[in-house]
């Protein structure tokens, strides 16, 4: 999909400006949910069948996701690309925003706070583990919990 503009935030409002396919991408990368089913049951903003499958599309076209082949009657998988890892970052801010401008529970804030505690760092450490779950890249040598687990200690389960 080519987008109206040369502008390369145009570009990336194109392929993410909707606030499904942002959502599907936080469930994606902190819930890790990677089929079809558990990203529809998941959502705690309920969304709906036809718009989840219309967004795992578009994602995919524009290669933030990738679908994994499934044989008859098995689930396809959904991967995260490195564009799509790379989104982590942006997630990030627009979470950061979220604590200072808009109301919500404590629960459903604190594994934002987590990750605006733990900073910079941080993120490109889960990045690197989304990296091995998604792109099946070695993994880094840690010692102690990984990101997803220290991250997913901070907030009760989705």
């Amino acid at each position: 999909m080519e987008p109206r503009s040369g502008c390369p935030i145009n570009a990336a409002v194109e392929v993410l400006g909707d606030r499904w396919a942002l959502l599907v991408l936080r469930d994606v990368i902190f819930g890790d949910r990677r089929y079809f089913r558990a990203l529809l049951t998941g959502s705690i903003e309920g969304i709906a069948s036809n718009i989840l499958a219309d967004r795992l599309v578009r994602l995919v076209e524009a290669g933030i996701l990738t679908r994994g082949t499934a044989a008859r009657g098995q689930r396809a998988r959904y991967s995260l690309t490195e564009a799509g890892i790379r989104t982590l970052p942006i997630i990030y801010a627009l979470g950061n925003w979220g604590l200072d401008w808009r109301a919500g529970s404590d629960e459903l804030r604190a594994r934002q706070e987590f990750l605006r505690d733990a900073g910079p760092a941080f993120l490109d450490e889960l990045m690197d583990e989304l990296r091995v779950h998604h792109l099946g890249a070695p993994a880094v040598p840690r010692s102690g919990p990984s990101p997803l687990e220290r991250l997913n200690a901070a907030r009760p389960a989705d």
